[in-house]
């Protein structure tokens, strides 16, 4: 048994899948599968069962892959330790954003990162909030780009900037003769909302929470931000976005208005969460700095 026998097992435990799996671990299915099965053989054990339709854990792989994770990320934590000491600005970064943040701060990072950090390989992924905490925690990931504070006390954190949130409407709605619209302005249209498990839908919601006789009829879209968005261009309903995305494609020729929201209550903070054994917290720190210096002025860094 060696790391890269664990690597593969995780690969396929986290994507059901011995295609994709292999894929990830850039090696070809069947020397990904075949090198699983000689484990299996070494192990006494199936940690997989396999049918024409999918694959799944058995519940010894579902110990084995918990332990596999753990000691995974203990190697990537002795890696960066070792990298940290020769040069603290070097290495890999795997770096998980929320989908309500990845698509409009990433084009201005990546080509900030090759100047600010040169020798910094830096890794992008995408998921939901309580995706990335659980990627973290077992080190599938090194830092987490998300909306909310975590409970967890193994996490610590660095606050990067605030994010309001404006509104967006169909051109042809009443509400876009005003120069800046109130929460309590939308009170009797829909609100067209992210589905369950996006940090986005939650933190509108929350708007809502003390004043239930202001709170809007509510219509959720199991779908993205960008659908949502078109839904409100043919005059489906309201959104409010966050101000970062106001630099995206839809804000022009898409039937869509975008208003300041007046109150000030309606914004987000925007954070850095890693693993407080993560070694590389100077690395972090120059991460958010050059983060915080390429923000649009829509939006209100913590650092400058």
């Amino acid at each position: 048994m060696n790391i890269r026998d664990l690597e593969y097992v995780v690969a396929v435990a986290s994507r059901c899948h011995f295609g994709r799996a292999a894929k990830d671990c850039n090696v070809s299915q069947p020397a990904l599968s075949g090198q699983i099965k000689k484990l299996e053989e070494q192990l006494g054990v199936s940690l997989f069962e396999r049918n024409n339709r999918r694959v799944q854990l058995t519940p010894v792989g579902e110990e084995i892959v918990e332990d596999a994770r753990h000691i995974l990320s203990l190697v990537s934590s002795i890696e960066a330790k070792a990298t940290s000491r020769t040069d603290p600005l070097t290495g890999q970064v795997k770096l998980g954003m929320i989908p309500t943040v990845g698509p409009y701060l990433a084009p201005l990072l990546l080509p900030s990162i090759s100047h600010g950090l040169p020798k910094l390989k830096l890794e992008i992924s995408e998921n939901m909030t309580a995706v990335l905490e659980a990627q973290l925690m077992v080190g599938e990931i090194d830092v987490a780009l998300i909306a909310t504070g975590s409970e967890n006390e193994n996490f610590s954190e660095i606050l990067l900037y605030e994010e309001p949130f404006w509104i967006a409407l169909p051109n042809s709605h009443n509400l876009t003769k005003q120069d800046a619209i109130s929460l309590s302005d939308i009170k009797s249209d829909d609100l067209l909302l992210l589905g369950d498990g996006h940090c986005l839908r939650d933190q509108v919601l929350a708007l809502y929470e003390q004043d239930q006789a202001t709170r809007p009829s509510i219509i959720t879209q199991q779908t993205s931000l960008t659908t949502v968005l078109a839904l409100v261009g043919a005059g489906a309903g309201l959104t409010l976005v966050p101000a970062m995305s106001l630099r995206g494609p839809w804000v022009t020729d898409s039937g869509i208005a975008v208003r300041k929201e007046t109150s000030g209550q309606a914004a987000r903070k925007i954070r850095l969460l890693f693993r407080k054994t993560y070694p590389k917290r100077q690395l972090l720190e120059k991460l958010a700095d050059i983060i915080c210096a390429i923000l649009p002025d829509t939006v209100y860094p913590e650092r400058r």
